[in-house]
């Protein structure tokens, strides 16, 4: 219990020294203070479910944080605008925060709040996808410079989110090598659900890419229940069987709908059809175009004869279609090592251990200039130097007083 009295106020704060309010580091610490508290407050109505309440309070903070131009709020600034997007989107009005977002990216950038601009930068990419603006989220990340003293953090989220846009557009190798350094950026042990949705989108951008998931993926202790349907879609595609596929497909729909993979995941119906042919092309030497379409359970032998020839042109198989009599012929497998297969699968390898080496190196450079903060300029040294020597001489001369 704590009395509201003048008399107990007044005689506690008579024992604190009285401090002009026009002290300008007195006005930023009591205005760090405000926003603190504010902060708290937001994030209360948010975990209480106040959505109509935590609106104007998260207005109001913004509000007060621009007011402020200190880079001592900087990183608590960042953080004040990322709850203020978080309020917007539970209350369904996201592309409301979008304009203000825009302009306060544009103040970071100017005054070099590097907290700030990641974090504007990514909130407005999480506006976009949201909206599936992937053209406007394009345009953005091309037009803008993700600051590379960034944390950790936020470059994770900036690669997430660039692996998304990248996997929409059919840039499946740069989403598949962005995604995973994600993954690599992400906390080791915390943020299991942003690693969880990551690494779901990786399964999908392997499999379009014709990639075979690792195993020990699926059976991490994290992820083995988020990733089944994962691996039932994997298990499909790799089998080449269209029914199980198809059922897959039907069982987990709302979840993958939920997840935003759904888009993805429709396009793995051709992945599946070429693994079934290229099955097939490779247990049969010769066979029928209708068997082929029940094989694979397509329509008719027309849709067959469409779908084998597609995949001849592609490079997917060798063999032929004979369309008088209705059949494919295989042709003789060519060794692998004669092509430029080996050399592909080894740069690969090469480009990925390049990018891990170079991120390393990145991740161990110091901020700039942060190396001589704790060091003492030529003046300040002098007067130590000239201060520890007068120390010494007065020990001296009172060692002599005490012999005399």
């Amino acid at each position: 219990y704590t009395s509201d009295s003048y008399d107990f106020k007044s005689n506690l704060l008579g024992y604190f020294p009285v401090q002009d309010s026009k002290d300008e580091k007195i006005h930023v610490k009591t205005c760090l203070t405000e926003i603190y508290v504010h902060l708290l407050s937001l994030i209360n109505l948010l975990d209480n479910n106040r959505i109509n309440d935590s609106i104007p309070c998260a207005q109001a903070l913004i509000n007060k944080v621009m007011s402020v131009n200190k880079p001592i709020v900087h990183m608590l600034g960042a953080r004040c605008f990322f709850y203020y997007s978080r309020a917007y989107e539970m209350a369904g009005r996201l592309h409301e925060a979008r304009t203000l977002l825009h302009g306060r990216l544009r103040t970071s950038t100017l005054r070099h709040d590097t907290e700030g601009q990641a974090m504007l930068l990514n909130l407005l990419l999480r506006n976009y996808i949201h909206y599936n603006l992937y053209e406007q989220a394009e345009k953005l990340i091309s037009k803008t410079t993700f600051p590379e003293n960034a944390n950790n953090n936020e470059s994770a989220r900036y690669l997430f989110y660039l692996g998304k846009i990248k996997a929409t557009q059919l840039e499946y190798s740069e989403a598949f090598k962005n995604l995973n350094q994600a993954i690599r950026k992400a906390p080791q042990n915390a943020a299991i659900g942003f690693k969880q949705a990551a690494t779901k989108l990786l399964v999908v951008v392997q499999l379009l890419l014709g990639e075979v998931p690792e195993r020990h993926t699926f059976r991490d202790q994290h992820l083995r229940l988020s990733l089944y349907p994962y691996l039932m879609l994997t298990q499909a595609v790799l089998a080449g069987d269209l029914a199980k596929f198809s059922s897959v497909l039907e069982k987990y729909s709302g979840k993958f709908m939920k997840e935003g993979t759904m888009t993805l995941i429709n396009r793995l119906r051709h992945n599946v059809i070429k693994t079934g042919i290229k099955s097939v092309a490779l247990s049969y030497s010769k066979i029928s175009l209708a068997d082929v379409a029940e094989k694979l359970q397509l329509d008719s032998p027309e849709d067959a004869e469409y779908i084998i020839a597609k995949a001849i042109h592609d490079g997917v198989i060798e063999a032929s279609i004979d369309h008088e009599n209705g059949y494919m012929q295989s042709n003789d497998s060519a060794d692998v090592y004669s092509t430029n297969e080996p050399l592909k699968a080894y740069h690969e390898r090469i480009r990925f251990c390049l990018d891990i080496h170079n991120h390393s190196i990145k991740a161990m450079r110091f901020p700039p200039k942060s190396y001589n903060d704790n060091l003492e300029d030529a003046q300040k040294q002098r007067e130590r130097e000239q201060q520890d020597l007068e120390y010494a001489k007065e020990i001296a001369e009172e060692e002599d007083d005490g012999l005399l």
